[in-house]
């Protein structure tokens, strides 16, 4: 089943309502919308795609992208969403290996893309777009729940990035679980893209169409903290994905303006470790609007949920445990916790995650040697390591190459990360190891501190010993005016570890 069969249904029975708009401005209802994807959907026949193809999208986030996105989909083709904040030459190396036929973008990327690719550009700000959105349109193409519908690049920080398949069955089975594990969407909601619309926050978007519900990009094109807060005051009740730097970025701007949210119905949060004292302190000042999920792009989205009653509870005896977990398995899929070749452990052991179900992936695009590592039996071997409580609570320990081990004994940055960011003054901190002579590797802590130049190193140390086992402090605290990250607000712990690497080589 074709995913723009969901635009078909709702244009046809609420036409009228409201569907895409740029900041306060409405520039389509769900019947102009349609109409939209439909022309483009048989314009790009014309072109010569074919069912099967795939299509990139090099854009910033706006009301277009979705009429692209759809559009693509209403030919039978496939989307390869492309994070607009890559360097131009690293989406070329996405569009040739994806075997893109055309690529649409934004006028403020068109031409650097231009200069190191011979594929056909269309901007969406032109009047070649405007011509194909502008004609006659056709039925959705056929397809089958297998049929690839979005090829997710990973963010390749450790190499170049895979493309994962997503087809339209798993896009709908992570969809369906929107409503069921995260927050029910009624037509009155609206989706706000304040995170790249390639990623997350346009993996939600389906969800929205089919519940009729608006769609609001940002005039300003991306995340900026005090625009959201004013936009929910006057369009909310909003809906919208963020990374746990873009929370930390929100709650400090309501806490200068003295907002306290108003028109934010939910903020759903993921991508990156949410630390508790964080996630405390959003609750404390914005209230119960959030929700946590875990997911990857070889199961986007959909791992699991910890629900807005579990994040803002305080009463329940291990609130502190599951307010640090990543909740349980969404509806469509089963987690476990493996060995190093895939056995399942016992409750409560510490291992790698291993999720299987409708939403995950059947592999990487042309990468048979990926596959074999990372499909096992059906079973997709996520490469995080967690473990399961025996109320089915998830709980993320570290990426697999993260894992510290010292003195033969495992060591996991995350728990340590925790303890740091209690003190006070702490902003941001980032724990990996150091390869030592003797114990094979010790602990290094990378600290980022809410006001440059205090000493607190023998306070760290004290607050480490007063928490955790006493050879798992930091030999050594690096005090460091911001942290390495990736385009979409990852901490680069490999750009760390490099960093001490190249210290020890000289």
């Amino acid at each position: 089943m074709n995913l723009a069969l969901w635009l078909e249904s709702t244009a046809r029975v609420n036409g009228a309502a409201p569907a895409l708009h740029k900041g306060m401005e409405l520039v389509a209802d769900y019947s102009d919308f349609r109409t939209r994807a439909a022309a483009l959907g048989r314009a790009l026949g014309g072109r010569g795609v074919a069912p099967g193809d795939r299509v990139a999208l090099f854009m910033k986030n706006c009301p277009d992208y979705l009429v692209a996105l759809y559009g693509i989909w209403y030919a039978g083709a496939a989307a390869v969403p492309i994070n607009a904040k890559l360097h131009p030459k690293e989406a070329a190396w996405i569009i040739d290996n994806s075997g893109a036929r055309i690529v649409f973008v934004t006028p403020d990327l068109g031409p650097a893309l231009g200069a190191v690719t011979d594929i056909s550009l269309i901007d969406v700000a032109g009047g070649g777009f405007a011509d194909m959105i502008g004609g006659d349109g056709e039925p959705p193409v056929s397809r089958d729940q297998h049929d690839l519908a979005w090829l997710f690049y990973t963010s390749g920080t450790t190499g170049r990035p895979k493309g994962a398949c997503i087809t339209h069955g798993m896009l709908m089975a992570t969809s369906l679980c929107y409503p069921v594990d995260v927050d029910p969407v009624q037509p009155e909601d609206a989706a706000y893209y304040a995170a790249p619309m390639s990623h997350g926050a346009g993996l939600y978007a389906p969800i929205h169409v089919r519940m009729g519900a608006r769609h609001i990009c940002p005039a300003s094109g991306g995340f900026d903290a005090a625009e959201l807060l004013e936009t929910a005051a006057q369009q909310g009740p909003l809906s919208m994905f963020m990374a746990p730097t873009m929370v930390r970025r929100l709650v400090d701007a309501a806490r200068t303006s003295g907002s306290a949210g108003d028109g934010i119905k939910t903020i759903v949060y993921g991508g990156g470790p949410m630390y508790r004292a964080d996630i405390e302190e959003a609750v404390s000042l914005l209230g119960d609007r959030f929700v946590q999920i875990y997911g990857q792009g070889e199961c986007p989205m959909a791992i699991t949920a910890l629900s807005r009653s579990e994040v803002s509870d305080r009463v329940n005896p291990r609130w502190r445990e599951r307010l640090a977990s990543v909740g349980r398995a969404q509806s469509a899929v089963e987690v476990r916790i493996g060995d190093n070749v895939g056995r399942h452990l016992p409750t409560g052991e510490i291992g790698e995650i291993m999720v299987r179900g409708a939403p995950v992936m059947a592999g990487y695009w042309q990468n048979a040697e990926a596959n074999a590592k990372t499909v096992r039996d059906g079973w997709l071997m996520t490469g995080d390591v967690g473990s399961l409580d025996a109320d089915g609570y998830l709980t993320l320990q570290d990426r697999t190459k993260d894992v510290i081990i010292s003195g033969g004994t495992n060591i996991y940055p995350r728990e340590i990360e925790e303890v740091l960011l209690t003190h006070p003054a702490v902003r941001e901190c980032s724990v990996v190891g150091r390869p030592s002579p003797e114990w094979g590797e010790e602990v290094i802590a990378f600290v980022v501190l809410a006001e440059a130049g205090a000493t607190v190193s023998g306070e760290l140390d004290a607050l480490c010993l007063n928490e955790i086992a006493r050879f798992k402090r930091p030999k050594e605290y690096r005090f460091i005016a911001e942290l390495p990250k990736n385009n979409y607000g990852k901490v680069l712990k490999t750009a760390l570890r490099e960093m001490l690497q190249a210290e020890a080589r000289g």
